[in-house]
Protein backbone atom coordinates (compact mmCIF):
# COMPACT_ATOMS: atom_id res chain seq x y z
CA UNK A 1 0.00 0.00 0.00
CA UNK A 2 1.13 3.30 -0.96
CA UNK A 3 2.74 4.99 2.23
CA UNK A 4 1.79 8.80 0.62
CA UNK A 5 -0.77 9.74 3.55
CA UNK A 6 -2.31 11.97 0.92
CA UNK A 7 -3.08 9.07 -1.03
CA UNK A 8 -4.62 7.39 2.46
CA UNK A 9 -6.63 9.93 3.14
CA UNK A 10 -8.34 9.96 -0.61
CA UNK A 11 -8.38 6.04 0.37
CA UNK A 12 -9.89 6.55 3.03
CA UNK A 13 -12.45 9.32 2.00
CA UNK A 14 -13.43 7.47 -0.87
CA UNK A 15 -14.56 4.32 1.64
CA UNK A 16 -17.00 6.62 3.14
CA UNK A 17 -18.77 6.89 0.31
CA UNK A 18 -18.69 3.72 -1.48
CA UNK A 19 -20.37 2.22 1.87
CA UNK A 20 -23.64 4.45 1.31
CA UNK A 21 -26.67 2.63 0.51
CA UNK A 22 -27.41 2.41 -3.14
CA UNK A 23 -31.39 2.27 -2.80
CA UNK A 24 -30.97 -1.03 -4.89
CA UNK A 25 -30.08 0.39 -7.78
CA UNK A 26 -26.78 -1.42 -9.58
CA UNK A 27 -23.47 0.76 -10.71
CA UNK A 28 -22.85 -1.22 -13.72
CA UNK A 29 -19.27 -0.83 -15.71
CA UNK A 30 -19.29 -1.52 -18.95
CA UNK A 31 -15.51 -2.68 -20.40
CA UNK A 32 -14.96 -2.92 -23.91
CA UNK A 33 -11.02 -3.28 -25.81
CA UNK A 34 -10.22 -0.60 -28.02
CA UNK A 35 -8.34 0.11 -31.28
CA UNK A 36 -4.94 0.00 -29.42
CA UNK A 37 -5.58 -3.09 -28.02
CA UNK A 38 -6.10 -1.83 -24.25
CA UNK A 39 -9.09 -1.53 -22.15
CA UNK A 40 -11.71 1.18 -21.90
CA UNK A 41 -15.18 1.52 -19.87
CA UNK A 42 -17.68 3.65 -18.65
CA UNK A 43 -20.87 3.16 -15.71
CA UNK A 44 -24.02 3.49 -15.99
CA UNK A 45 -27.05 2.76 -12.75
CA UNK A 46 -29.33 -0.44 -13.52
CA UNK A 47 -32.45 -0.69 -11.82
CA UNK A 48 -33.41 -4.29 -11.18
CA UNK A 49 -36.98 -3.47 -11.17
CA UNK A 50 -37.23 -2.22 -15.04
CA UNK A 51 -35.61 -4.64 -16.81
CA UNK A 52 -37.95 -7.45 -17.65
CA UNK A 53 -41.62 -7.59 -17.89
CA UNK A 54 -44.32 -10.79 -17.17
CA UNK A 55 -46.83 -11.93 -19.48
CA UNK A 56 -49.19 -8.86 -18.66
CA UNK A 57 -46.58 -6.28 -19.55
CA UNK A 58 -45.82 -4.98 -15.81
CA UNK A 59 -42.23 -4.75 -14.65
CA UNK A 60 -40.94 -7.87 -12.62
CA UNK A 61 -40.00 -7.13 -8.80
CA UNK A 62 -36.16 -8.68 -9.49
CA UNK A 63 -33.52 -8.22 -6.83
CA UNK A 64 -30.39 -6.61 -7.86
CA UNK A 65 -28.76 -10.16 -7.08
CA UNK A 66 -31.47 -11.54 -9.93
CA UNK A 67 -29.65 -9.60 -12.85
CA UNK A 68 -28.73 -11.87 -15.65
CA UNK A 69 -26.33 -11.08 -18.83
CA UNK A 70 -29.59 -11.87 -21.32
CA UNK A 71 -31.09 -8.98 -19.20
CA UNK A 72 -28.58 -6.43 -19.60
CA UNK A 73 -29.08 -3.60 -22.22
CA UNK A 74 -26.95 -2.89 -25.06
CA UNK A 75 -25.26 1.05 -25.54
CA UNK A 76 -22.88 2.80 -26.85
CA UNK A 77 -19.91 5.37 -26.98
CA UNK A 78 -18.34 7.70 -29.24
CA UNK A 79 -16.00 6.00 -31.32
CA UNK A 80 -14.52 8.73 -32.99
CA UNK A 81 -12.26 9.12 -29.43
CA UNK A 82 -11.17 5.30 -29.48
CA UNK A 83 -9.80 5.61 -33.22
CA UNK A 84 -12.57 2.72 -33.61
CA UNK A 85 -15.20 5.35 -35.66
CA UNK A 86 -15.08 8.29 -37.85
CA UNK A 87 -16.46 11.93 -36.08
CA UNK A 88 -19.24 11.72 -38.90
CA UNK A 89 -20.85 8.09 -37.77
CA UNK A 90 -19.45 7.80 -34.69
CA UNK A 91 -21.55 5.87 -32.42
CA UNK A 92 -20.18 2.50 -31.57
CA UNK A 93 -22.76 0.05 -30.09
CA UNK A 94 -21.85 -2.12 -26.89
CA UNK A 95 -23.21 -5.43 -26.75
CA UNK A 96 -22.97 -7.21 -23.00
CA UNK A 97 -20.99 -11.29 -23.73
CA UNK A 98 -20.02 -11.55 -20.01
CA UNK A 99 -21.09 -9.90 -16.75
CA UNK A 100 -18.49 -10.27 -13.11
CA UNK A 101 -19.16 -9.59 -9.68
CA UNK A 102 -17.72 -5.91 -9.36
CA UNK A 103 -13.83 -6.25 -6.95
CA UNK A 104 -13.76 -2.43 -6.77
CA UNK A 105 -17.52 -1.45 -6.06
CA UNK A 106 -18.48 -4.43 -4.36
CA UNK A 107 -21.83 -6.43 -4.90
CA UNK A 108 -24.31 -6.08 -6.06
CA UNK A 109 -22.57 -4.18 -8.91
CA UNK A 110 -21.07 -5.87 -11.78
CA UNK A 111 -18.70 -5.67 -14.54
CA UNK A 112 -19.93 -6.01 -18.11
CA UNK A 113 -18.10 -7.52 -21.07
CA UNK A 114 -18.71 -6.08 -24.27
CA UNK A 115 -18.18 -6.34 -28.01
CA UNK A 116 -18.07 -3.16 -30.09
CA UNK A 117 -20.90 -3.47 -33.26
CA UNK A 118 -21.36 -0.46 -36.06
CA UNK A 119 -24.63 1.08 -36.77
CA UNK A 120 -25.03 -1.02 -39.68
CA UNK A 121 -25.22 -3.93 -37.89
CA UNK A 122 -21.33 -5.40 -38.46
CA UNK A 123 -18.41 -6.21 -35.85
CA UNK A 124 -16.20 -3.51 -35.25
CA UNK A 125 -13.17 -3.43 -36.90
CA UNK A 126 -11.31 -4.19 -33.91
CA UNK A 127 -14.08 -6.86 -32.31
CA UNK A 128 -11.85 -9.82 -32.50
CA UNK A 129 -13.90 -11.58 -30.22
CA UNK A 130 -17.25 -12.12 -32.84
CA UNK A 131 -15.00 -14.40 -35.36
CA UNK A 132 -13.00 -16.09 -32.69
CA UNK A 133 -16.35 -17.03 -30.67
CA UNK A 134 -17.38 -18.72 -34.20
CA UNK A 135 -14.68 -20.80 -34.64
CA UNK A 136 -14.91 -21.85 -30.95
CA UNK A 137 -18.96 -23.30 -31.67
CA UNK A 138 -17.70 -25.09 -34.92
CA UNK A 139 -14.91 -26.68 -32.84
CA UNK A 140 -17.04 -26.91 -29.58
CA UNK A 141 -17.00 -30.95 -29.80
CA UNK A 142 -13.08 -31.17 -29.28
CA UNK A 143 -13.70 -29.20 -25.87
CA UNK A 144 -10.83 -27.14 -26.55
CA UNK A 145 -9.10 -25.57 -23.08
CA UNK A 146 -6.90 -22.98 -22.68
CA UNK A 147 -4.30 -21.44 -19.94
CA UNK A 148 -2.80 -18.42 -21.25
CA UNK A 149 -0.24 -17.10 -19.01
CA UNK A 150 -0.23 -13.57 -18.92
CA UNK A 151 3.33 -11.72 -18.32
CA UNK A 152 3.57 -7.53 -17.49
CA UNK A 153 5.74 -5.14 -16.14
CA UNK A 154 4.86 -2.40 -13.50
CA UNK A 155 5.87 0.81 -14.50
CA UNK A 156 6.21 4.67 -13.23
CA UNK A 157 4.26 7.55 -14.45
CA UNK A 158 7.82 8.43 -15.78
CA UNK A 159 7.93 5.16 -17.85
CA UNK A 160 10.57 3.61 -16.08
CA UNK A 161 10.34 0.17 -14.40
CA UNK A 162 9.17 0.64 -10.75
CA UNK A 163 12.06 0.06 -7.97
CA UNK A 164 14.84 0.35 -10.96
CA UNK A 165 17.56 3.59 -10.20
CA UNK A 166 15.95 6.57 -12.02
CA UNK A 167 17.44 6.42 -15.63
CA UNK A 168 19.89 3.34 -14.71
CA UNK A 169 19.56 -0.74 -14.60
CA UNK A 170 19.98 -2.62 -11.55
CA UNK A 171 21.68 -6.01 -10.89
CA UNK A 172 21.89 -7.93 -13.65
CA UNK A 173 18.95 -10.92 -13.63
CA UNK A 174 19.33 -13.93 -11.44
CA UNK A 175 17.47 -13.53 -8.45
CA UNK A 176 14.16 -11.79 -9.12
CA UNK A 177 12.21 -15.07 -10.67
CA UNK A 178 10.04 -16.00 -8.07
CA UNK A 179 12.28 -14.20 -5.67
CA UNK A 180 11.65 -13.49 -2.29
CA UNK A 181 12.35 -10.25 -0.37
CA UNK A 182 13.03 -6.46 -0.72
CA UNK A 183 15.49 -5.62 -3.39
CA UNK A 184 14.05 -8.91 -5.16
CA UNK A 185 10.71 -7.83 -5.59
CA UNK A 186 8.43 -4.45 -5.84
CA UNK A 187 4.49 -3.87 -5.91
CA UNK A 188 3.80 -6.78 -4.69
CA UNK A 189 0.77 -5.72 -3.31
CA UNK A 190 -0.34 -4.79 -6.41
CA UNK A 191 0.02 -8.53 -7.52
CA UNK A 192 -1.98 -9.84 -4.08
CA UNK A 193 -4.57 -7.11 -4.68
CA UNK A 194 -4.97 -8.52 -8.35
CA UNK A 195 -5.39 -11.81 -7.34
CA UNK A 196 -8.11 -11.46 -4.92
CA UNK A 197 -10.04 -9.07 -7.84
CA UNK A 198 -10.10 -12.14 -9.99
CA UNK A 199 -11.25 -14.55 -7.18
CA UNK A 200 -13.95 -12.31 -6.37
CA UNK A 201 -14.95 -11.99 -9.65
CA UNK A 202 -15.18 -15.83 -10.49
CA UNK A 203 -11.94 -15.70 -13.16
CA UNK A 204 -10.06 -18.99 -13.02
CA UNK A 205 -6.70 -17.31 -12.09
CA UNK A 206 -4.59 -20.45 -11.47
CA UNK A 207 -1.45 -17.95 -9.60
CA UNK A 208 1.27 -15.74 -9.84
CA UNK A 209 4.69 -15.25 -9.88
CA UNK A 210 7.61 -12.20 -9.71
CA UNK A 211 9.11 -12.66 -13.48
CA UNK A 212 12.81 -12.96 -14.55
CA UNK A 213 13.03 -9.46 -14.83
CA UNK A 214 13.08 -6.83 -11.65
CA UNK A 215 9.28 -5.29 -12.24
CA UNK A 216 8.26 -7.91 -14.32
CA UNK A 217 4.89 -10.58 -13.13
CA UNK A 218 2.84 -12.79 -14.45
CA UNK A 219 -0.32 -14.08 -13.31
CA UNK A 220 -2.23 -17.21 -15.39
CA UNK A 221 -5.73 -17.78 -16.28
CA UNK A 222 -7.16 -21.57 -17.58
CA UNK A 223 -7.92 -23.82 -17.88
CA UNK A 224 -10.82 -21.68 -19.56
CA UNK A 225 -13.23 -23.75 -22.43
CA UNK A 226 -13.22 -21.92 -25.42
CA UNK A 227 -14.46 -18.27 -26.05
CA UNK A 228 -14.41 -17.99 -21.97
CA UNK A 229 -10.71 -17.48 -22.44
CA UNK A 230 -10.55 -14.76 -24.22
CA UNK A 231 -13.25 -13.22 -21.54
CA UNK A 232 -11.61 -14.04 -18.64
CA UNK A 233 -8.58 -12.91 -20.34
CA UNK A 234 -10.06 -9.44 -20.62
CA UNK A 235 -11.20 -9.28 -17.62
CA UNK A 236 -8.72 -10.14 -15.59
CA UNK A 237 -6.43 -7.43 -17.52
CA UNK A 238 -8.84 -4.79 -17.09
CA UNK A 239 -8.79 -5.61 -13.45
CA UNK A 240 -4.66 -4.87 -13.12
CA UNK A 241 -4.86 -1.63 -14.85
CA UNK A 242 -7.41 -0.78 -12.63
CA UNK A 243 -5.82 -2.03 -9.69
CA UNK A 244 -2.36 -0.70 -10.93
CA UNK A 245 -4.25 2.90 -11.12
CA UNK A 246 -5.11 3.66 -7.63
CA UNK A 247 -1.69 2.45 -6.65
CA UNK A 248 -0.57 5.13 -9.17
CA UNK A 249 1.27 2.86 -11.11
CA UNK A 250 0.81 1.92 -14.86
CA UNK A 251 0.90 -1.34 -16.82
CA UNK A 252 3.02 -2.28 -19.52
CA UNK A 253 2.20 -5.10 -21.69
CA UNK A 254 4.79 -4.05 -24.25
CA UNK A 255 7.08 -7.75 -24.97
CA UNK A 256 10.16 -6.00 -24.90
CA UNK A 257 9.76 -2.52 -22.38
CA UNK A 258 13.66 -2.38 -22.12
CA UNK A 259 16.54 -3.57 -24.37
CA UNK A 260 18.98 -5.15 -23.53
CA UNK A 261 19.89 -8.24 -21.60
CA UNK A 262 16.83 -8.45 -19.93
CA UNK A 263 13.81 -10.90 -20.64
CA UNK A 264 10.78 -10.03 -22.69
CA UNK A 265 7.15 -10.22 -22.03
CA UNK A 266 4.79 -12.95 -23.57
CA UNK A 267 1.63 -14.72 -22.87
CA UNK A 268 2.55 -18.61 -23.18
CA UNK A 269 -0.52 -20.63 -24.70
CA UNK A 270 -1.52 -23.76 -23.32
CA UNK A 271 -3.37 -25.85 -25.21
CA UNK A 272 -5.39 -28.67 -24.68
CA UNK A 273 -8.26 -31.08 -26.12
CA UNK A 274 -10.53 -34.10 -24.96
CA UNK A 275 -8.33 -36.21 -27.24
CA UNK A 276 -5.00 -34.67 -26.09
CA UNK A 277 -5.95 -35.28 -22.65
CA UNK A 278 -6.48 -39.01 -23.25
CA UNK A 279 -10.12 -38.73 -23.10
CA UNK A 280 -10.93 -40.14 -26.32
CA UNK A 281 -11.19 -44.34 -26.58
CA UNK A 282 -8.24 -45.67 -29.09
CA UNK A 283 -6.62 -42.85 -29.20
CA UNK A 284 -3.42 -41.87 -27.67
CA UNK A 285 -3.03 -38.46 -26.22
CA UNK A 286 0.94 -37.80 -26.68
CA UNK A 287 0.41 -38.76 -29.88
CA UNK A 288 -2.16 -36.37 -30.77
CA UNK A 289 -0.55 -33.50 -29.53
CA UNK A 290 2.43 -34.68 -31.89
CA UNK A 291 -0.15 -34.52 -35.46
CA UNK A 292 -1.11 -31.02 -33.99
CA UNK A 293 1.85 -29.64 -33.09
CA UNK A 294 3.33 -30.89 -37.19
CA UNK A 295 -0.39 -28.95 -38.19
CA UNK A 296 0.86 -25.65 -36.79
CA UNK A 297 4.17 -26.01 -38.34
CA UNK A 298 2.94 -24.40 -41.57
CA UNK A 299 1.42 -21.74 -40.13
CA UNK A 300 3.72 -20.67 -38.32
CA UNK A 301 4.38 -16.81 -39.84
CA UNK A 302 0.47 -16.86 -40.13
CA UNK A 303 0.41 -17.58 -36.30
CA UNK A 304 3.30 -14.66 -36.03
CA UNK A 305 0.75 -11.90 -37.29
CA UNK A 306 -1.65 -12.35 -34.74
CA UNK A 307 0.58 -13.11 -31.93
CA UNK A 308 1.05 -9.32 -31.16
CA UNK A 309 2.80 -6.23 -31.79
CA UNK A 310 7.17 -5.63 -31.44
CA UNK A 311 7.19 -9.48 -31.24
CA UNK A 312 10.66 -9.54 -33.30
CA UNK A 313 11.98 -7.23 -30.35
CA UNK A 314 11.38 -10.46 -28.18
CA UNK A 315 11.12 -13.74 -30.10
CA UNK A 316 15.26 -13.92 -30.85
CA UNK A 317 16.05 -17.02 -30.04
CA UNK A 318 17.50 -15.61 -26.58
CA UNK A 319 15.74 -15.34 -23.17
CA UNK A 320 14.34 -18.23 -23.50
CA UNK A 321 12.82 -17.89 -26.76
CA UNK A 322 12.56 -19.31 -29.98
CA UNK A 323 13.30 -16.97 -33.47
CA UNK A 324 10.61 -15.60 -34.71
CA UNK A 325 11.38 -16.93 -38.40
CA UNK A 326 11.97 -20.47 -37.45
CA UNK A 327 9.31 -23.15 -35.74
CA UNK A 328 10.63 -25.32 -33.31
CA UNK A 329 9.24 -27.51 -30.46
CA UNK A 330 10.40 -30.76 -28.01
CA UNK A 331 10.05 -31.44 -24.93
CA UNK A 332 10.98 -29.22 -22.01
CA UNK A 333 12.54 -26.73 -24.12
CA UNK A 334 11.85 -23.28 -23.05
CA UNK A 335 13.76 -22.42 -26.32
CA UNK A 336 11.49 -23.40 -28.68
CA UNK A 337 8.50 -22.29 -30.26
CA UNK A 338 6.37 -24.83 -28.87
CA UNK A 339 7.55 -26.55 -25.56
CA UNK A 340 5.63 -30.11 -24.66
CA UNK A 341 6.11 -30.16 -20.43
CA UNK A 342 8.35 -33.53 -19.24
CA UNK A 343 5.48 -35.09 -17.19
CA UNK A 344 3.01 -34.77 -20.31
CA UNK A 345 5.48 -36.57 -21.94
CA UNK A 346 5.84 -39.01 -19.49
CA UNK A 347 2.16 -39.60 -19.01
CA UNK A 348 1.65 -39.83 -22.48
CA UNK A 349 -1.26 -37.43 -22.51
CA UNK A 350 -1.80 -33.49 -21.13
CA UNK A 351 -1.09 -30.20 -23.47
CA UNK A 352 1.35 -27.92 -24.85
CA UNK A 353 2.57 -24.72 -24.76
CA UNK A 354 2.87 -22.03 -27.18
CA UNK A 355 5.40 -19.98 -25.92
CA UNK A 356 5.53 -17.26 -29.49
CA UNK A 357 2.51 -14.95 -28.29
CA UNK A 358 3.71 -11.91 -27.06
CA UNK A 359 2.42 -10.10 -23.52
CA UNK A 360 0.43 -7.50 -25.78
CA UNK A 361 -1.46 -9.90 -28.00
CA UNK A 362 -5.40 -10.32 -28.29
CA UNK A 363 -6.71 -13.32 -26.96
CA UNK A 364 -9.17 -13.76 -28.57
CA UNK A 365 -6.78 -13.69 -32.12
CA UNK A 366 -4.51 -15.80 -30.18
CA UNK A 367 -6.93 -19.04 -29.32
CA UNK A 368 -8.81 -18.75 -33.10
CA UNK A 369 -5.60 -19.27 -35.14
CA UNK A 370 -4.24 -21.79 -32.49
CA UNK A 371 -7.76 -23.68 -33.74
CA UNK A 372 -8.41 -22.68 -37.15
CA UNK A 373 -4.62 -23.42 -37.76
CA UNK A 374 -5.05 -26.86 -36.39
CA UNK A 375 -8.67 -28.01 -37.59
CA UNK A 376 -9.05 -25.77 -40.60
CA UNK A 377 -10.40 -22.38 -41.37
CA UNK A 378 -14.28 -21.76 -41.38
Amino acid sequence: MSTNPAFSSRTETLQKYLKLDQKNKIMAEYVWIDAGGDTRSKSRTIDPTKLEKDASGNYKELKPEEVSLDLLKNWNFDGSSTDQAPGNNSDVLLKPVAMYPDPFRGSPNIIVLCECWNADGTPNKYNYRYECNKVMEAYKDEVPMFGLEQEYTLMSLQDWPVGWPAGFFPAPQGPYYCGVGAGKVVERDIVEAHYKACLYAGINISGTNAEVMPAQWEFQVGPVTGIDMGDQLWAARFFLSRIAEDFGVKVSWHPKPISGDWNGAGLHSNFSTKATRGEVEGKKGMAVIEELIKKLEPHHLECIKEYGDDNDLRLTGRHETGSIDKFSWGVADRGGSIRVPREVAAEGQGYFEDRRPASNADPYRVTKVLMTSMFGKL
